[in-house]
Parts: structure tokens; C-alpha cells; sequence
């Protein structure tokens, strides 16, 4: 019930934004493509965006168990670029996204695997504020103090990037759940494993 309820408020809120605010294409928005999490090269002839929400069980499947095998076979050789944007389903979510455009670059990975991996613990909380303190203890090792962490949570020029981000990601791509895999601008129909994404890869390359 509780998580639930983080779920409602959140999407309250998108609304509110979305009615507010007249946004531009998420494709044209250069300030929100340049604090987007990427692995690869930029002249990779296939470029894959994953749009996900960090409370998705789904899409920590997805990072755990389909991620690595794509950037073993793919991303090193330089025929991929794994594009990852937030896709927030609820407060927690929103969070944890926030925390991780408050990372150095070169920690934002390792953020993520941590998130995911962990996943059924970090989320674990009868209110919000136990699983702030959670994502706190996660990013402490990760060079964020205190006053660094209440500092992001409160930063509204990268809250205002990831929900301006998931409205838009909605409005191109109509999405209705995580994870939402799109490869060269074409939504990815069907189980998001290893086996069918490489098969679409493999018709690109």
C-alpha cells in the first residue's frame, strides 16, 4: 500500500508538470541528451536507448542478466551504443535517478549495477524516508556525503531534467511500461532477452 501510494504522488506530479510546462522533442533537447548515461562509442552504427525506472524489478533483469551480454558482444567491438534514460515510475525511483546524475561520470555505471543488484533491499521501507536512507548508505561509498545526497534530492534543475525527460520519452515513444528498449529509433516488440535483442541487432548490423 505504501509503495503504491509512492506510485500516485508521483504520477500526480507528471501531471501537474505536463500541464504546466509546453515541452520541447526529446530528441532536440541537446541539455538532456548531454546527461544521459552512455556506454559505447557515438559513432556506433546501432544506438539502443533503455528507457527504465530503478524500482522496476523487470528492467534489474534486464541491466543484471541482458546489459553485460550486449556490451561483451556488441558495445566493445563498436557496433552498439547503450543509450540509459530514466523512466521513473515512482518517488523512490525518482530518487535514485536523482542520485545518479549526481555521480561522476565514471561512477554512474557502477551506480546502476549497485542499484539493480540490490534492488529488493534498497526499496525495502514502510515510508520514503527509510529508503532515502538507504540510497544513502549506497552512495556514501560511492563519494556523496550528507550534505552532498539532501543537496541532489532537492536539485531542481536535474529533477526538472529527468521528469521533463519521461514525459517526452512518453510523447515520442508512447511508453507503458519498463523497461522500453528502443533500437535506431523503433520501439523493441516482445521479450526484451539477450536472444531476441540479438537478433534485431544482428538484421541492423
Amino acid at each position: 500500500m505504501i509503495k503504491s501510494n509512492f506510485r500516485i504522488l508521483f504520477i500526480v506530479k507528471i501531471a501537474i508538470i505536463c500541464f504546466v510546462f509546453t515541452l520541447n522533442s526529446f530528441a532536440d533537447n541537446s541539455s538532456t541528451k548531454n546527461n544521459l548515461v552512455v556506454i559505447g562509442s557515438d559513432t556506433a552504427e546501432i544506438k539502443i536507448k533503455i528507457f527504465s525506472s530503478l524500482t522496476c524489478p523487470h528492467c534489474a533483469n534486464f541491466h543484471i542478466n541482458v546489459v553485460p551480454k550486449i556490451k561483451e558482444k556488441y558495445v566493445r567491438s563498436g557496433k552498439v551504443q547503450l543509450i540509459f534514460i530514466d523512466f521513473p515510475l515512482d518517488q523512490a525511483a525518482f530518487n535514485a535517478s536523482k542520485l545518479l546524475h549526481c555521480l561522476e561520470e565514471k561512477k554512474q555505471i557502477l551506480f546502476l549495477d549497485t542499484i539493480y543488484e540490490n534492488q529488493n533491499k534498497w526499496t525495502t521501507g514502510s515510508e520514503i524516508k527509510e529508503i532515502n536512507d538507504n540510497l544513502e548508505k549506497i552512495v556514501k561509498n560511492l563519494g556523496i556525503n550528507k550534505i552532498q545526497f539532501n543537496k541532489c534530492l532537492n536539485d531542481e534543475m536535474i529533477s526538472d531534467k529527468i521528469l521533463n525527460g519521461r514525459i517526452d520519452g512518453n510523447k515520442k515513444y508512447s511508453i507503458s511500461s519498463t523497461p522500453t528498449i528502443i533500437i535506431n529509433e523503433k520501439k523493441f516488440e516482445g521479450d526484451a532477452n539477450f536472444k531476441n535483442i540479438e537478433k534485431k541487432i544482428e538484421k541492423l548490423i
